[in-house]
């Protein structure tokens, strides 16, 4: 048995001849959707599935994930907090505003803050940031896994609202979500070229990868701001 940590928080457990992405568990002894915990030196980790979160098969995807220990995270379309549990398990430091539109989701997700200080739940709809604003200070990250047509306006405005100007967007563009007929690779070109031309803040892509076979018609992508 080894642990190997890959960044800031995000650890690679290596058990019975097996490798697993694992956060350090905040909350020992407590498993937030089933997920395996397993105790490694004298500290307990929650493994974590990449097919029920995008951002560990980014981190799969060999992407680099800029969220650090102290990080202040914006998340967007949290659901009822299966991956913000495990950025929770990151930002020992730090904290993540989790923003979700579905009361009966949203019941799920305050749960979760009982045990969890580092969380900041917020019923709200993410197309319009500003009714936000007065709960959510100026963050290092923005990342967005919001299933709706307009995923690449939503990241922009939240990124012009909050995102600092050394900061990171991560996005998981969703590409059915889009259109269910045009091929998700033309409409991922389509989406970034959004966001490199079309909006009033514009952004460098960093990385991109498909991810696939974790996500079927997914793209995860890394990038930061240009203009504002």
């Amino acid at each position: 048995m080894a642990v190997k940590e890959l960044s800031d928080g995000i650890f690679e457990v290596q058990k019975s001849g097996k490798s697993f992405l694992a956060t350090k568990n905040a909350v020992p002894g407590s498993a937030v959707y089933g997920e395996r915990l397993v105790e490694m030196e004298g500290d307990e980790y929650r493994i974590w599935d990449a097919r029920r979160s995008k951002l560990a098969a980014m981190v799969l995807k060999k992407m680099k994930v800029p969220i650090k220990s102290d990080s202040r995270v914006l998340y967007l379309g949290a659901a009822s907090g299966t991956t913000v549990s495990h950025v929770s398990d990151m930002l020992t430091d730090g904290i993540v505003y989790a923003v979700e539109f579905s009361p009966r989701t949203m019941r799920e997700l305050i749960q979760l803050c009982d045990t969890r200080s580092n969380i900041i739940p917020i019923l709200a709809d993410a197309n319009h940031p500003t009714s936000y604003a007065h709960i959510v200070e100026q963050v290092d990250v923005v990342f967005q896994d919001v299933a709706q047509p307009n995923q690449a306006q939503i990241a922009a405005v939240n990124c012009e609202q909050f995102l600092k100007g050394d900061g990171y967007l991560l996005l998981s563009i969703k590409a059915r979500s889009i259109d269910t007929v045009a091929s998700p690779a033309k409409i991922f070109k389509e989406e970034i070229k959004k966001l490199e031309k079309e909006f009033e803040t514009r952004f460098q892509v960093l990385n991109k990868q498909d991810l696939a076979p974790f996500h079927e018609d997914h793209l995860g992508l890394i990038a930061q701001m240009i203009t504002r």
